[in-house]
């Protein structure tokens, strides 16, 4: 049973011939497997890309929005912290002055009240000796002048008195 070499080139002709169309197919689905893929691929990625900028405008919003709610928070606390803070002040800034005017009221330093007083007992004075100057001098100058300085002791002793006497109290 020898073969002969053209009954194996027949053979192997045929087995070539069959063998490739199969291989060939596969070959050939796998191209156009590849190419569908490609093609999906692209339309994928695009689909993606859409979707990634849909998504990234709505983190922003969302992002922005909080931003919006968080300053407005922090506004209003700042706004609470800056009022208690001048009331706070306001109060150290009195018991400041309290303390500081008992402290003066000790050492004998007269009040604002005190010498808006003596202010006006001073004018009440010279009001008083303006008018007594006024009547001696048409009667004689040389009475005038002593009467006008016994005044003058008298309302700077009784200014002092009324002074010492609100110092006291």
């Amino acid at each position: 049973m020898a073969k002969s070499p053209a009954s194996d080139k027949t053979h192997s002709a045929a087995d070539n011939a069959a063998v490739p169309a199969p291989t060939h197919q596969i070959w050939l689905a796998g191209l156009g497997a590849m190419a569908k893929a490609q093609e999906q691929g692209s339309k994928a990625i695009e689909a993606l890309v859409n979707d990634g900028l849909a998504f990234q405008r709505k983190s922003q919003a969302e992002a922005q929005q909080r931003l919006h709610e968080a300053t407005e928070r922090l506004t209003h606390l700042a706004s609470d912290f800056g009022q208690q803070t001048t009331v706070r002040v306001d109060r150290l800034e009195h018991l400041f002055e309290d303390r500081v005017a008992k402290a003066l009221q000790r050492l004998g330093m007269p009040t604002l009240y005190d010498l808006q007083a003596l202010t006006e007992r001073v004018a009440q004075l010279e009001a008083q000796l303006a008018k007594a100057t006024a009547a001696p001098k048409a009667a004689s100058k040389t009475t005038v002048q002593p009467k006008a300085k016994s005044n003058a002791k008298t309302a700077t002793k009784t200014a002092t008195k009324a002074s010492s006497a609100r110092r006291k109290a």
